[in-house]
């Protein structure tokens, strides 16, 4: 078991310096006097990194032997002591840095220089929406002012279990389970990609899907920001806050709710009816616009399942580790920025990328 060190001899922070390494970038918590650095295990937690990313920056002596939730054995408190870095000092031990950048570091297992720290722009939680009752109801009966509902929506909570949304039997079609998008798009791709060939030369019917694809990139970017983050612009009156709680809201107030992160059948089709008749419209022929509709939702399934992907799935690779880590950060360190799901691009074009 760990104990707290009475004299420290090597690095000591304050619980205000740990509590500024809240995200997924740098993530610290500290534990019986002592802190530890677990950005790089938080993938590998076997309970989540929802939890880690839950109590980052906070003591967790009272969590890990929590025996009704979330008891460590002691291997857990072995494996812990790799990350160790410094012990924890009472406040006002140090001068309180003015930003998470004032003599604040941290290191990596992949490199032992020092790094910057990282700080949250959250806020503090307050009293906001039950997640053991039907949540649309509250929002719509507590009529949450836009700066308070925007404010605490943003800030994740957790459940253990799928929280309700409407409750009782409608809340079956609220639920979507990520296989169900490959089930019901992947008929239409092939649909579409069969009258592709059929239409037209091998040649242009791939360089036509591609493009479809790269279309999908531009507009995975605008919903996301523009339509699922229309905070700025949003009326403030219940009836466009409940509306903007169903839509995206819900996520992230639960961001790691398995049954809410792929979009519902109702939905995207919603949105893919005008998209694909846009095509239609400006487009010749249904020969060009077969490939591409196949190219689009081709792109709208891939998006869907690695936006499940990175918040349940363990990362393989340097781009889906850079991308979960980026995204988790935008539903914990600054939900106005990092609207790209698959990749950076369109935030490096439009300069919304989260640092």
């Amino acid at each position: 078991m760990l104990g707290t060190s009475t004299t420290p001899t090597g690095p000591v922070y304050t619980p205000e310096e740990v509590a500024l390494h809240n995200t997924a970038k740098s993530l610290w918590i500290s534990v019986e006097g002592k802190v530890y650095d677990v950005s790089e295990f938080m993938f590998d937690h076997p309970g989540g990194e929802e939890f880690l990313l839950q109590h980052a920056g906070e003591d967790v002596t009272d969590v890990m032997k929590d025996e009704l939730d979330h008891l460590h054995s002691e291997v857990a408190y072995e494996l812990l002591a790799q990350y160790h870095i410094g012990d924890l000092v009472p406040s006002g031990s140090k001068p309180v840095p003015t930003s998470p950048f004032d003599g604040l570091t941290k290191r990596t297992a992949s490199s032992p220089q020092l790094a910057p720290a990282y700080t949250s722009t959250l806020g503090k939680k307050e009293a906001f929406i039950d997640l053991t009752k039907p949540m649309v109801q509250q929002v719509w009966k507590a009529n949450f002012s836009k700066a308070h509902y925007l404010k605490q929506v943003h800030i994740p909570r957790h459940s253990k279990e799928s929280a309700p949304i409407l409750g009782g039997y409608l809340e079956v079609f609220t639920q979507t389970p990520w296989w169900v998008i490959p089930i019901v798009w992947i008929p239409i791709i092939t649909f579409f990609l069969l009258k592709s060939f059929e239409l037209n030369d091998p040649f242009t019917a791939i360089a036509l899907f591609a493009m479809g694809i790269m279309n999908w990139s531009v507009i995975e970017y605008s919903l996301h920001r523009f339509l699922f983050h229309v905070d700025e612009i949003m009326p403030d009156n219940r009836f466009a806050i409940t509306a903007h709680f169903l839509l995206h809201g819900v996520h992230h107030y639960i961001p790691m709710d398995k049954m809410r992160l792929v979009m519902p059948p109702a939905l995207s089709i919603t949105l893919a009816i005008p998209i694909y008749s846009l095509y239609a419209a400006f487009l010749p022929t249904f020969a060009v616009c077969a490939p591409l509709a196949a190219g689009t939702i081709t792109g709208y399934v891939g998006y869907d399942l690695m936006h499940y992907y990175l918040h349940h799935g363990k990362p393989y690779g340097a781009h889906l580790k850079e991308m979960k880590t980026y995204h988790l950060d935008h539903h914990y360190k600054d939900a106005t920025l990092g609207y790209g799901i698959t990749s950076k691009f369109w935030d490096r074009v439009f300069g919304t990328v989260l640092v």
